[in-house]
């Protein structure tokens, strides 16, 4: 029985990156065996263990056979005749099929060092094509490193997409990509490497229309913006410019969770009046505070506010959102006693609060 690190805690330490988490492979071991070593089996579809002290994952050498399309069309086999180099051959790209050997030794089959000293995504192997998440995790990983992809790699990305193996990604594989790219430090990468091979249509056709006029550099100038920003922002400034019907429609296919929806579809209705709110006058100023529900959640105004910033960055815009205007005038209408008014004008309540706040607001704006 032997025992490798293997795989991204591999690939981290050779580009002096921080290790999260290891992953480990264990030639020439039965499940049996495993467990009687103290291991809790957990793989559903293939023998994973825990490690009883440390808690990592230790899987057994495995090779794997396609069987349908799709992502979930594999058979595996595991067995302790399975050698190390069958199991890394059936990894994705060559940085991610090194093994490191507990005497420290490396284990690289396939130059993926190599490629990493080149900035290089590269496939392992053409069982690459099995799999199309795979489209999307490249393009992850050049959003997370900014390495190009091979020519021979994009190429077999193209057949995939032309055979329609993009057609079978589900939305929650396509969504659970998206937000880990968008979360990298340059996410539009991840948008040019799916354009170059044919997905964005595929997977994302809403922002493949929106970004072919200009190739995405104005979506690359936004996301690039938003770097400083959590998920929601950053997936709004992906999708700012669609109509809200069609931000609909994109966050229905890939099931983005409320959070960034709702972000996404009030960015579509409220660019234009939060852009240009230094321009307003107190009435437009609530209708704009009441439409964004920001007396109940003023961090939604505020992460509003953010994606409009990072708007007039990427368009090179001089002005500036007004957010100190707009939490003025958020103040100033809270300031109105609305239970009084209400015994005040019991027929009328809505109507008189409305009332009071855009007088509050005009008052705040005045002596500001």
């Amino acid at each position: 029985m032997r025992i490798y690190a293997v795989g991204g805690s591999v690939r981290d330490e050779l580009l002096g990156r921080p290790v999260a988490d290891r992953d480990w492979v264990v030639v020439g071991a039965t499940p049996e065996e495993m467990v009687s070593r103290g291991f809790r089996p957990v793989g559903a579809d293939f023998p994973v263990f825990l490690h009883p002290g440390t808690h990592e994952e230790y899987a057994l050498a495995r090779t794997e056979r396609k069987t349908a399309p799709g992502y979930k069309g594999f058979v595996f086999h595991a067995s302790p005749e399975v050698t190390l180099e069958e199991d890394l051959r059936r990894r994705d790209l060559t940085i991610n099929a090194i093994a490191r050997a507990e005497d420290g030794t490396l284990v690289d089959p396939h130059d993926g060092a190599g490629d990493l000293r080149r900035g290089i995504l590269r496939h392992v192997s053409e069982a690459f094509a099995e799999d199309p998440v795979r489209i999307l995790r490249v393009g992850r990983f050049a959003a997370r490193f900014g390495f190009a992809v091979a020519p021979e790699t994009l190429a077999l990305m193209r057949r995939m997409v032309e055979a329609g193996e993009a057609d079978h990604l589900v939305p929650e594989r396509v969504w659970q990509e998206l937000a880990r790219a968008l979360l990298e430090p340059r996410p539009e990468r991840m948008l040019a490497v799916l354009r170059d091979c044919g997905a964005l249509g595929r997977v994302l056709p809403e922002i493949d229309a929106l970004t072919a006029a200009d190739g995405g550099a104005l979506a690359a100038a936004r996301l690039a913006a938003a770097t400083a920003h959590g998920l929601p922002v950053r997936f709004a400034c992906l999708t700012l410019g669609l109509a809200p019907e069609a931000v609909a429609t994109l966050c229905e296919r890939v099931n983005a969770p409320g959070e960034c929806r709702d972000l996404a579809a009030l960015a579509a209705r409220e660019r234009g009046a939060v852009e240009g709110a230094g321009a307003l006058g107190p009435e437009p100023l609530l209708q704009l505070l009441e439409r964004t529900d920001a007396f109940r959640r003023p961090e939604r105004l505020e992460r509003l506010v953010d994606v409009c910033e990072c708007d007039l960055r990427a368009r090179g815009l001089a002005r500036a959102v007004p957010r100190e205007r707009l939490r003025a005038a958020r103040e100033a209408a809270l300031g109105v006693d609305a239970a009084a008014i209400a015994r005040d004008n019991p027929r009328s309540v809505p109507a008189a609060i409305h009332a009071a706040r855009a007088a509050r607001i005009a008052d705040a704006l005045q002596e500001g």
